[in-house]
């Protein structure tokens, strides 16, 4: 266990690219490191949840935003048959069992009908901004979460 006594944070997540039609991309700045933007990120709660179960929670856990099975966005979220495998940032090593050092990363988008204003968890995050696609992928800290904005026009015909 965690020193605060949590389970130990599952090596499997999902990245949510939320965008436009216009492929305007939310972003959300993290409250624990001041100058990472990025898109929707969280790992899975249990070891056998649904990727998009994990998905739809974490957009509604940090932004609000309503898109699981039965939602008016429901069909917007979308499973980009595509995964990262990286390193876990050291800073953020300690919340996941010892000797675990990489992350498999699952690549969703999400496409609401208009910039929406989202409810931020403050706890994780402390500002957002829509941006086009290409200044959004600019402005992330995380390499691969770039490289997932990047790949928007061709997830998002």
């Amino acid at each position: 266990m965690t020193t605060a006594d949590r389970p130990w944070k599952i090596p499997e997540s999902v990245l949510v690219v939320i965008h436009t039609p216009a492929l305007d991309v939310l972003l959300i700045r993290r409250a624990d490191a001041e100058d990472f933007w990025q898109s929707v990120t969280g790992s899975k709660d249990a070891a056998d949840e649904p990727l998009m179960l994990t998905a739809a929670r974490e957009v509604a856990e940090e932004t609000g935003i309503q898109c699981g099975a039965g939602s008016p966005l429901a069909a917007g979220l979308v499973d980009w048959q595509l995964r990262n495998v990286y390193e876990i940032y050291p800073r953020w090593r300690a919340r996941y069992a010892p000797g675990v050092t990489h992350n498999t990363e699952h690549l969703f988008g999400l496409c609401v009908p208009e910039r929406l204003v989202p409810v931020l968890a403050p706890r994780e995050h402390t500002e957002w901004k829509w941006l086009p696609y290409r200044e959004a992928a600019d402005a992330c800290f995380s390499p691969s979460n770039a490289e997932a904005i990047l790949l928007l026009p061709e997830f998002a015909r």
